[in-house]
């Protein structure tokens, strides 16, 4: 678990020192650093986020989660176009199809194996097999994905942004658990209206 911790912590350093290899999708700023209109003054706290620390030490998640350090959590970031955040994957999880509208990602596999991949606008998939210590470049807005296909082994990553704020779009989500009307997904998808009320009642919050 020690050797696990202090491998995060070193990705995480890592991340940061390799992200101006991402794209970055924020406008250039004309100072310093940005301090949030509600703050006159600023000292070394404002530029600490300490919303990891949670992580170490702490039990595997029961299933994908990810701890993000992005503008909405850290607001040292505003300006700054960089961003991270961790993944962790139990056995067999999967961080379902997704685009990043405003950054690249470049991800670095800390521990486990991952199959990760992403379709480009030719509709020609990329795919690999990451070990632990590799890295793999998401191109900006482009959909990827990433699966812990091992059945026993857990999976951690950390992502790095070129972006305060990339956002996130989840396809499921996105697709079928906005209000869009069953018949045009029905249509779109060339199928019949009770399969897609069935994808949708599987994506509904457990009670």
């Amino acid at each position: 678990m020690a050797s696990r911790i202090i491998s995060l912590l070193f990705s995480l350093v890592a991340s940061f020192a390799i992200v101006q290899i991402a794209i970055a999708g924020d406008p250039d700023i004309v100072s310093d650093f940005i301090i949030p209109p509600n703050m006159s003054a600023v000292d070394g706290n404002f530029f600490t986020f300490t919303g990891i620390r949670a992580l170490v030490g702490a039990p595997e998640p029961t299933t994908f989660k990810v701890t993000k350090a992005s503008l909405a959590e850290f607001p040292a970031l505003n300006g700054q176009s960089v961003s991270t955040a961790v993944l962790e994957f139990p056995a067999d999880s999967v961080n379902p199809p997704h685009t990043h509208p405003r950054s690249a990602e470049l991800l670095f596999l800390l521990d486990g194996s991952l199959q990760v991949g992403f379709v480009d606008t030719t509709n020609k998939l990329f795919t690999q097999t990451l070990q632990a210590g590799d890295m793999f470049v998401f191109p900006k807005g482009l959909v990827h994905f990433q699966y812990n296909v091992d059945a026993k082994n857990s999976a951690v990553a950390v992502s790095a942004f070129g972006s305060a704020n990339a956002g996130t779009v989840s396809l499921p989500n996105t697709v079928f658990a906005t209000g869009i009307d069953d018949n045009i997904l029905a249509k779109s998808f060339k199928t019949d209206v009770a399969t897609i009320q069935a994808i949708k009642a599987g994506l509904a919050p457990k009670p």
